[in-house]
């Protein structure tokens, strides 16, 4: 299956005092950043300096874009319509944006984050919100969606410019959704067992659901959770993985076909 693979990690996403992630120690690893953009985290001073961290290890920056909820992180659905979406996704992208320019460098790609990355899942007006703020903010940003689901279908329908995104250290239900985080075993902080998920998804396509059924999943990205417990152990064992499998890891705009 793949030879070649991304490898993103969420990004930025303490902010004023409070810190979340060992995003030092994780940044050396990934070869894609999703900088949180200050709405679920993230503030200013935080994008500033993760922009530069990334820059500092030739990591691709990409907006991580959620919904206006600092107090949930992001993780709680809110009732918003499809025009609210584009509008929050082109803030929050355009912000990020200004701070990548101003170092020297672009954007690579925007991934909606947490509940909002879910409902674009459930709810195809949603996706197509999405779609329409990445194109309009670029036909060459990429779009990261969640592999073989509904909401990658819509935005390749469209025309986007999309990365079917995976997930190392997250279970998978029956029906290639990702299990929900209120549920036992949902997340996987072992780092053997997220390396060996984010290898059998690169090299053979498949990944085996929490009930223990192999399912079909083809991903160009794969993704690992910065605020996952021990997540720059889990980072790190997902790299080596990879390439001891002869997985060439390398950020999407070095080989992501143009739309």
């Amino acid at each position: 299956m793949a030879r070649t693979i991304d490898l993103n990690c969420d990004m930025g996403e303490g902010y004023g005092r409070w810190t979340l992630g060992a995003d030092e120690a994780i940044m050396p690893f990934i070869t894609s950043a999703n900088i949180a953009c200050g709405y679920h985290g993230g503030d200013p001073h935080v994008m500033r300096k993760t922009v530069a961290l990334a820059l500092r290890h030739k990591v691709a920056i990409g907006a991580h874009p959620g919904l206006p909820d600092l107090m949930g992180f992001g993780r709680r659905a809110m009732d918003v319509t499809s025009l609210e979406i584009k509008d929050y996704i082109s803030y929050q992208t355009g912000a990020l944006r200004e701070f990548v320019r101003v170092a020297g460098s672009d954007l690579q790609h925007v991934k909606p984050h947490g509940i909002l990355y879910t409902m674009a899942e459930r709810d195809e007006a949603l996706a197509q919100a999405i779609g329409e703020a990445a194109m309009e903010s670029g036909r060459g940003l990429i779009l990261m969606t969640l592999a073989s689901g509904k909401y990658d279908a819509t935005c390749r329908k469209m025309g986007c410019r999309v990365a079917s995104e995976g997930f190392a250290d997250r279970a998978y239900n029956v029906d290639g959704t990702l299990v929900s985080r209120r549920l036992p075993g949902a997340l996987i902080t072992d780092p053997v067992g997220a390396a060996q998920q984010a290898v059998k998804m690169a090299t053979t396509g498949k990944v085996l659901t929490l009930d223990g059924v192999e399912i079909d999943i083809s991903v160009q990205t794969i993704c690992c959770h910065g605020d996952t417990p021990g997540a720059e152990k889990i980072v790190r064992a997902v790299r080596e993985a990879l390439e001891k499998a002869g997985v060439a890891v390398k950020s999407l705009r070095d080989w992501l076909p143009a739309q």
